[in-house]
């Protein structure tokens, strides 16, 4: 996968605690299975691709 981050920015998921919760679920259960420490990070698609400063 190619992702460019000039297209992308951090989600802002803060203030969404249903969707939070489903990440640190995800992260946990990828923890399990691999054995391993994992943070999930959330990007979104801008909406006119502008490289952020």
């Amino acid at each position: 996968m190619d992702i460019h981050t000039n297209e992308y920015k951090i989600a802002a998921l803060n203030e969404n605690e249903g969707t939070l919760k489903a990440i640190e679920d995800a992260e946990t259960k990828i923890a399990e299975l691999t054995g391993k420490e994992i943070t999930l990070i959330a990007y979104e698609k801008k909406q006119d691709g502008s490289e952020q400063q």
